[in-house]
């Protein structure tokens, strides 16, 4: 019987058959989808808690069919939507939403909350917020609750099966390390050797994953952390990238990349993929004009200088097309810079992707 490593090698050597024949991998697959981590990915756990990171109130949401704010931290779709529609799926619900009945928990969860990092200590000024360890505990009640439903033996198949999606590691510099010029994290490490702690721990976190049996899991970098409208309002005078923040981003992206690596080869499978969203970012800030975009360094919606000072609220400043800036607020993406995203972790080359892309997990795991 061929291994997923066997099964990836084959497909490989027939990639250019496949590009000659225009036959596309077919992506649009449904399948259980469970995400974590932070506000990148939340669509509305946050909404349940007592705590400052929420994103329930105008105008987050204002291009949704409903014009009404989710809980997303978005003008419109966020990252996990978007994949569930090249999934072929309707988007997951937040865990926590009254909503999550006995069908809808077969389609996979959201565990997301705004504000959590890969420490426990990341976040604490939100109050309330659903850390890592919270979440893979729902994770593991999620499993029991679906085991109840159809089966122990079908449960584990269906996360087995399941495609994971894990944003964390941006609030661990930007809401704790840098969070002040005197952190406690800053004044007990040094930038590398904080980095380091931070690949460690996750690596925990991976490994919890596995052992609750997620087979396929695409990690989220830490993104542009300097080229956020929060970071260069206080950081820069000419809109420029904080240096400071990106060269966290430029020891953490590919120290999780090693990560990956190597977690896989102690697995034997390729169960892990690292997605460097800095690097996918960084096209579209550089020549935003390039993509259709008019502004990659300033919020569409905020206040202060950039649009990154404080909170999106029905009071801000708010821009009239949100399809020309690549920025919602002070630090997430529109829907359309999502929706940029998203492509190149379809589609994307092993620049982007590493191992692979979704679409070629989704050709591996057809032929399983």
């Amino acid at each position: 019987m061929l291994s997923r490593m066997d099964i990836l090698r084959l497909f490989l050597g027939s990639i250019l058959v496949i590009g000659v024949s225009g036959t596309p991998p077919n992506v649009n697959q449904p399948r259980s989808f469970f995400v974590f981590g932070d506000s990148l990915v939340d669509n509305g756990n946050n909404n349940f808690l007592v705590t400052y990171a929420r994103a329930d109130m105008p105008p987050y949401g204002i291009d949704t069919p409903s014009h009404r704010p989710s809980g997303r931290f978005s003008n419109g779709l966020n990252i996990p939507d978007i994949i569930s529609e090249h999934l072929g799926s309707e988007p997951v619900l937040p865990y926590l939403s009254p909503d999550m009945t006995n069908e809808k928990l077969l389609n996979g969860a959201n565990f997301a909350s705004a504000g959590i990092g890969i420490l426990n200590d990341t976040g604490v000024q939100f109050a309330s917020v659903l850390r890592m360890s919270v979440q893979l505990a729902y994770f593991r009640e999620y499993q029991e609750r679906i085991s109840g439903l159809i089966g122990a033996s079908q449960a584990k198949e269906l996360v087995n099966k399941a495609l994971v999606l894990v944003s964390v590691g941006g609030n661990d510099f930007v809401n704790n390390y840098y969070l002040t010029p005197f952190s406690a994290r800053r004044r007990q490490f040094a930038l590398p050797n904080y980095v380091t702690l931070l690949i460690s721990e996750y690596r925990k976190i991976m490994m919890t994953l596995y052992e609750s049996g997620v087979r396929r899991a695409i990690l989220l970098g830490s993104g542009p952390l300097g080229c956020a409208p929060a970071e260069i309002a206080l950081h820069s005078s000419n809109g420029q990238c904080a240096t400071e923040l990106q060269a966290a981003a430029d020891l953490f992206e590919p120290q999780l990349v090693k990560l990956v690596q190597e977690v896989n080869a102690q697995l034997g499978d390729h169960v892990f993929i690292a997605a460097n969203t800095k690097l996918m970012h960084h096209n579209i800030i550089t020549d935003p004009q390039a993509f259709g975009f008019e502004n990659s360094n300033t919020a569409c919606c905020g206040q202060g200088p950039f649009n990154g000072v404080g909170l999106c609220t029905p009071w801000s400043s708010l821009c009239e097309n949100r399809d020309k800036f690549v920025f919602w607020d002070a630090f997430h993406p529109t829907e359309r810079a999502s929706r940029y995203i998203v492509e190149q972790m379809i589609n994307g080359a092993d620049e982007y992707m590493k191992p692979m892309n979704i679409s070629t997990i989704m050709y591996l795991d057809s032929n399983m």
